[in-house]
Formats: C-alpha cells, structure tokens, sequence
C-alpha cells in the first residue's frame, strides 16, 4: 500500500516574507469563498468551492517566514463516496532559501494515492500551488485555475 503524501515545489526570486505573506493571504490564491482568518496560530477559516468542496483549516504552526501548517479540522468532499476524507490531514508549507531562491515545499500529509479523492484533489492543489499561488507571489495577483 502507498503511503507517500502529494507534494509540490516551487521557486521564486521573491523573499521568504513575501512568500509567507502570500501564502498566508489564502483569499488571494485559493478560489472560492473564504470564511474566517488565515493569518494567525489558531486562527480558522473555512473554504467551499461551489457544492463541490467544503473543508475547514486551522492554524496549528506558524514560523514567520519558513513554515506554515493548517489542521483539515472538517471536510465534506462532495463527489466522493467518503466526504470526510480530508478531515484529520495537515497541510504544510515549508519556506526555504536555495540557490539565491526561495522555495515553497508544499506537502498535504494524508493525501496519499489510496484516497479516492487523490487524482482530482491533486491535480487541484498543482493548480492552486504551481499556477494561482506562484501568480501571487511574483506579480500580486493570484491566476483562476478552475472555471
């Protein structure tokens, strides 16, 4: 059985506080509606993407300028036959300097290739992460991956 969690990585020219702050300014990169804040240990926010995705973060860990970890604290995962398959993993963003960059390491520890939702979810947090979330960091504004 594979265990491995989707992961991601990008590199950008900006500084790690930048990347931070973009990270952290969830509205700014992830579409759809954002209720509540995303900015500060054990802040909650809830996301919902139409009738398709509903799940709830928490901030669990926040090192300024080189980790951020949001606990799925709730899920309903609509087109899947188990809707909560989200609710228990972490999602972390690990923010480190290598060759003169800055590097997102994006992991969501739990979503592995056994979860029915892994190919459709992944391809969405590569979306989010390769395309929406490096918009935001390198020209202010987050890009709409999903129609």
């Amino acid at each position: 059985m594979e265990t491995t969690n989707f992961t991601t990585t990008i590199e950008v020219d900006n500084s790690p506080k930048e990347v931070f702050d973009a990270i952290n300014n969830v509205r700014g990169w992830w579409q759809g509606e954002i209720t509540g804040d995303s900015e500060k240990l054990n802040d909650e926010f809830g996301y919902t993407m139409a009738d398709i995705h509903y799940s709830k973060q928490k901030l669990v860990e926040l090192v300024p300028y080189e980790r951020i970890v949001w606990l799925v604290t709730d899920s309903n995962l609509s087109s899947f036959n188990d809707k909560k398959e989200w609710t228990g993993t972490k999602i972390i963003f690990e923010i480190t300097q290598v060759n003169n960059k800055t590097q997102v390491r994006f992991t969501h520890i739990g979503l592995v290739p056994t979860f029915e939702c892994y190919g459709d979810c992944s391809w969405a947090w590569g979306q989010l992460i390769q395309e929406s979330l490096l918009s935001l960091i390198t020209t202010g504004k987050g890009k709409i991956v999903f129609e």
